[in-house]
């Protein structure tokens, strides 16, 4: 069974139906450079979303038809994926809670209309307060959902700040599962913006390697021991840094202390038990560096995904990609479907 995690779901009706638009449209920040415009792809004449920042440099496509159920079971039967899980990629840092209601509700709708080959998780605003846990029971003993989505930052907040405690200590006590997804650009981007791949690829790792690294360091994980984050990306390269960032003491007498070496331990201990890595497109990785995240992270942490629908063939090439990495089955069929299976609670 090969089971993707990251799927991208828009409204089927989104270009079309307005108030739903209009919710996606609204809640960008323009003030903080956001430029949001609604065009036609030259080639097709199908309608577009596409979310600039600065002016001129493009971060982000929505295109008319790539969303709908049809679409996705095409392309899934096309690569060999038996089963799905859907999540709004990146607008999720903004979405109000009406428009995410809006958005639940056609998820849920289109899981029960796939015939058991898709779920979702939730999509709702991270702030707490009653309303917003309502919806989040809702989706979850309602509408079936298996897990919930959030942001890797909202504004200029990474998830360790202390206005997203009330909601984690939320999906602590439920012990829910958390996707972490990149947003467009890491919050301090003016260095990478010039260059397509540096900001539309590499940005994103920033931004989940900071993401990683700040709620690594901040200790959360303490206060909060249920949750299971599972991030975009690899974690943004998170194989690479992996001990570099959690040094151990040096075998020499220093003369100062130049890095903190007292909490190895404890950074290897939330590694192992709060953070998981979802292997988004490994084909656009390489095989080197994907065997080697898999070495250092555990194939039990890996969670294979693709982001269809932003490259069509990601999905096709992941599957063949994994397939032909060289790693054992057992670490094959855990990255595949073992992981999603146990922390999404899946019931197949």
């Amino acid at each position: 069974m090969i089971i993707d995690i990251n799927m991208h779901h828009l409204p089927e009706d989104f270009f079309t139906n307005e108030k739903i638009l209009n919710g996606f449209l609204n809640t960008a920040p323009r003030s903080f450079g956001e430029i949001v415009t609604l065009s036609k792809v030259p080639d097709t004449g199908a309608h577009q979303l596409t979310l600039e920042k600065p002016k001129g440099y493009p971060n982000l496509n929505y295109v008319e038809g790539d969303y709908s159920l049809e679409a996705k079971l095409r392309a899934m039967d096309d690569a060999g994926v038996d089963k799905a899980i859907l999540r709004v990629p990146v607008w999720q840092e903004w979405l109000q809670l009406e428009t995410c209601k809006i958005v639940n509700d056609n998820a849920a709708d289109m899981c029960k209309r796939s015939g058991s080959r898709l779920y979702s998780v939730a999509c709702v605003p991270p702030w707490g307060g009653k309303e917003n846990i309502y919806e989040l029971e809702r989706c979850l003993k309602e509408l079936g959902m298996v897990g919930v989505q959030l942001a890797c930052h909202y504004g200029q907040l990474y998830l360790d700040d202390e206005a997203f405690k009330p909601y984690l200590k939320v999906l602590n006590e439920m012990n829910v599962p958390v996707v972490v997804h990149h947003t467009p650009l890491p919050v301090y981007w003016q260095s990478i913006y010039e260059y397509t791949n540096l900001r539309r690829e590499f940005g994103r790792i920033v931004d989940q390697g900071t993401a990683v690294g700040r709620e690594l360091f901040s200790g959360m994980f303490d206060e909060f021991p249920n949750l299971k984050f599972i991030h975009t990306m690899f974690g943004g390269n998170w194989f690479a840094n992996y001990h570099l960032l959690a040094p151990h003491k040096s075998n020499k007498k220093e003369a100062i202390s130049r890095l903190d070496t007292a909490d190895a331990d404890r950074i290897t201990r939330y590694l192992q038990n709060n953070i998981y890595f979802d292997m988004t497109h490994p084909a656009s990785w390489g095989k080197a560096e994907v065997e080697c995240a898999i070495k250092v992270c555990g194939a039990d942490h890996m969670l294979f995904g693709t982001s269809f629908p932003v490259v069509y063939g990601w999905m096709s090439q992941g599957v063949e990609f994994v397939k032909a990495l060289d790693i054992t089955e057992e670490e094959r069929e855990l990255i595949m479907n073992g992981n999603a299976l146990r922390l999404f609670k899946l019931d197949v």
